[in-house]
């Protein structure tokens, strides 16, 4: 659940830990074992991303194996395109022909590390249940597949230059996801798509993938045999020679200011973000897709200004996502949740940054949208308050100790009981 020192500093994190913990327990029962193949898609997904798969099982039977077996998918062919030890002659050919592959039943292809490497190895059992669904799914998963497969094979042997190509390497990254996730929203008849989805779906998207290129950037750059590197030169090229200069202690100032500028640049997606949640209908959907949002932005909350980001992992705690998971049930939640990050990442912006005045000015955006369209007044603060903590961890103590004393003194009286009893039954 977390560590004992994690845990005593955030008391009001155990109770949605616990909540947390059963819910894994749930979904885990919950897996299909009437269809080997979709049972083994629920068992990977698990093991690939737990919190995505706790999250999709809160979807109806029909949508939720839907959006299984096309995270599974692209999970897959992300996992070619990451494996830097695949000859370009071999990985490129791979890349733009995955949307076939998906047809063939007994298609498999070795690479990727640990449970990715399991789930390339397993892949025609997510084939199987691909060709389980129905028609309009595969149709909507096919076309999203090509496009991001030929996205990928565009960008696999060439940096990102400019900030409108970083945009379109994300688009195919991840902005398509939120297409393709829109697609089989309406293909289960669920939900009704506004004229801008395809805009506001893109930009869900971008935002998620460009959190995940922010905080990946070591792990990235770090990368054997070869680095992957997705930050644009438009923006790092004003801070250093080389993008793995940034993690050089002696850029520290550097670095930083390019991060935020990094952050800075994914702000710009969160009203678009707001407004495709707000337009969500059905209840399990509407969490399923508000819960990733509140968490990517919380992690930039965290990731700006810190220079951690280039010496180490950089994420929330498991606590305070599942305090996310646990609160999430209402769109005036998400805007609170939004608000409070903003607010917390306002506290951090340095006013010699310099890009200060822009990051200010779209936090101040993104505030406005929530004071404007959320009840603010009734959120629950995730900005962590160290003296209510405190307080609520001696209310909690309080308790355990007395049972303790107690539990102590039953103890010791029984222990005098039978040392007396002992006592007279030998002097008689």
């Amino acid at each position: 659940m977390g560590s004992l020192s994690t845990i005593l500093r955030h008391p009001d994190e155990i109770y949605p830990l616990l909540k947390l913990k059963l819910a894994i327990i749930k979904a885990q029962n919950q897996i299909p074992l009437d269809d080997p193949h979709l049972a083994l898609c629920y068992s990977l997904l698990q093991k690939v991303s737990r919190s995505f798969s706790l999250v999709i099982q809160q979807l109806g039977t029909e949508l939720r194996d839907a959006v299984c077996v096309f995270y599974l998918i692209l999970r897959a062919l992300d996992t070619v395109e990451d494996d830097t030890s695949i000859p370009m002659e071999i990985k490129v050919p791979i890349l733009l022909a995955f949307h076939r592959h998906i047809y063939d039943r007994d298609w498999h292809f070795i690479c990727g590390t640990e449970e990715y490497k399991v789930l390339m190895d397993q892949f025609h059992h997510v084939s199987a249940a691909f060709l389980e669904l129905e028609k309009g799914y595969q149709e909507a998963i096919e076309d999203i597949t090509k496009r991001m497969g030929a996205g990928m094979a565009k960008f696999i042997s060439r940096e990102v230059e400019t900030v409108d190509e970083y945009d379109e390497y994300c688009h195919y990254a991840a902005g398509l996801v939120g297409l393709g996730l829109s697609k089989l929203l309406l293909a289960s008849g669920l939900e009704v798509l506004t004229p801008d989805w395809k805009q506001i779906s893109n930009s869900t998207g971008l935002f998620l993938q460009k959190t995940n290129i922010i905080k990946d950037y070591l792990e990235d750059i770090n990368e054997i045999p070869k680095p992957r590197m997705f930050w644009p030169r438009e923006i790092w090229g004003k801070y250093v020679d080389k993008l793995e200069d940034l993690k050089n202690e002696e850029n520290s100032t550097k670095a930083v200011q390019c991060l935020n500028e990094m952050v800075t640049n994914a702000l710009i997606h969160v009203e678009d973000c707001l407004k495709s949640m707000a337009g969500l209908r059905d209840p399990a959907i509407f969490k399923s897709c508000a819960i990733p949002q509140i968490v990517a932005m919380g992690t930039l909350a965290l990731c700006y200004n810190n220079v951690q980001v280039f010496r180490g992992v950089v994420k929330l705690r498991r606590g305070l996502i599942a305090k996310v998971i646990d609160r999430t049930k209402t769109m005036d939640d998400v805007y609170g949740a939004f608000y409070d990050f903003s607010c917390m990442l306002k506290t951090k912006v340095d006013k010699n940054d310099p890009n200060a005045i822009k990051t200010l000015k779209r936090l101040e955006a993104i505030e406005k949208v929530c004071r404007e369209n959320g009840d603010l007044h009734k959120r629950k603060s995730y900005v962590n308050n160290e003296t209510r903590s405190k307080a609520l961890l001696f209310l909690m103590l309080v308790p355990l100790l007395a049972i303790l004393v107690l539990a102590y003194l039953k103890h010791t009286h029984i222990n005098a009981s039978d040392r007396l009893f002992n006592l007279v039954n030998s002097r008689s």
